[in-house]
């Protein structure tokens, strides 16, 4: 993380917190947990085709996979996503 770039802002019914990565940190952050203490945190997932790719994987498919059922397997695509709405294409 990059000291200087992050912030944190907290309001009577809101908390905010903004991360940077360091210079030469490279790729997206896969996932964030967060919670009031260590025995508490809960995990999530930021969006992105492979997330949501691997969220739908473990619910559509089944528990024993088959090379058929891999070859059905929908392709997932994140097509636009903002605070209020997200786009995916499921083909």
């Amino acid at each position: 993380l990059a000291s200087p770039e992050s912030s944190v802002s907290i309001s009577a019914h809101n908390a905010a917190i903004q991360l940077a990565k360091a210079p030469g940190s490279t790729g997206q952050w896969e996932k964030f947990c967060f919670g009031l203490d260590a025995f508490t945190l809960q995990e999530r997932l930021f969006l992105s085709e492979e997330s949501v790719d691997g969220f739908l994987g473990t619910v559509l498919c089944p528990s024993v996979s088959s090379q058929s059922a891999l070859d059905t397997q929908p392709l997932i695509e994140a097509l636009d996503f903002t605070e209020d709405r997200i786009q995916i294409r499921l083909k």
